[in-house]
Formats: C-alpha cells, sequence, structure tokens
C-alpha cells in the first residue's frame, strides 16, 4: 500500500476472535492501528507487549485491529492461535487471514507489520519488524494531533 491509500475492506477471515469490525466502523470516527502478527514470529511476540500498552494508553482515541497472517501450515491451527493470543493478552479484534485475502489487500510481506490509518482511513504511516515502537508511537501521536486541531 503507499500513503494516503484508503484502508481495504476487512473482507475474507476465515474467523474473528473477539469480535468483528468493518471499515465503516473504524473509519469517520478516530484513526486506527492494524498490526500483523503470526504464532510463529518471535518478534511478534515481542513487540506484542508494546501493542498491547499502545492501545490501552489510546483506547478512547485509537481503534487497534489484529491481524493474524499465517506463515506456513502450522500456523493455521485456530486453536493455537486463540491460545497464543490469550497468553499475549490480544483483546482487540483479531482478523484471521488464513487465506491471505486481507493481506493481498493490503500487499504486506512482512510481520510484524503495523498501518497506521487517519480517521479518514487514508494510509499515514507503515512499518515493518519488531523495533521501531517510539517511530510508531510518534507516527499515532502525529494523526492524532491532527485529528484534534481539525476539530
Amino acid at each position: 500500500m503507499k500513503l494516503r491509500e484508503p484502508m481495504p475492506e476487512l473482507t475474507g477471515a476465515v474467523a474473528w476472535l473477539n469480535g468483528e469490525v468493518t471499515r465503516e466502523q473504524l473509519v469517520g470516527e478516530k484513526p486506527t492501528l492494524i498490526h500483523f502478527w503470526s504464532v510463529s514470529c518471535h518478534l511478534c511476540k515481542e513487540a506484542m507487549p508494546h501493542v498491547n500498552n499502545f492501545r490501552d494508553q489510546y483506547k478512547d482515541k485509537l481503534n487497534v485491529v489484529a491481524v493474524h497472517m499465517p506463515r506456513s501450515e502450522n500456523d493455521l491451527d485456530l486453536d493455537e492461535i486463540k491460545k497464543i493470543a490469550d497468553e499475549h493478552e490480544i483483546t482487540q479484534p483479531i482478523f484471521i487471514d488464513s487465506e491471505l485475502k486481507l493481506n493481498d489487500a493490503f500487499e504486506n510481506q512482512y510481520v510484524p507489520a503495523y498501518y497506521v490509518f487517519d480517521k479518514e482511513g487514508k494510509l499515514r504511516h507503515f512499518q515493518a519488524g519488531g523495533s521501531g515502537m517510539k517511530m510508531l508511537e510518534k507516527r499515532v501521536n502525529r494523526v492524532l494531533d491532527e485529528m484534534e486541531k481539525s476539530e
């Protein structure tokens, strides 16, 4: 995805955990962070406490949605995904992308990967990899600041 492109529809999940959300529910009210992760990704698990802190710290100002992207056949076991999600306290909605439909819509090749959309649903920041949480926080704050100024 390129910057300023609109958020794709959140369709094609084989399942949702922790509730289902639609693009319509996310766009218009507040910015959204969509993060891709995988049960077989060590970096994803290391980064999860940071994502969770982020989710909790900004819960009134930011939508957070997780996307589980399988990297191998072993990553398709829904019970394992649920177990890891519980262990890592992923309480936000989780889109189970076992057929890589959302992954393709995002043109995503990485886990972990983070997409920050403004409240109009336009992509404002993308980053991949386990580090860079400070940069992610900076970008989210920039989008939040712009939103507050425009109100």
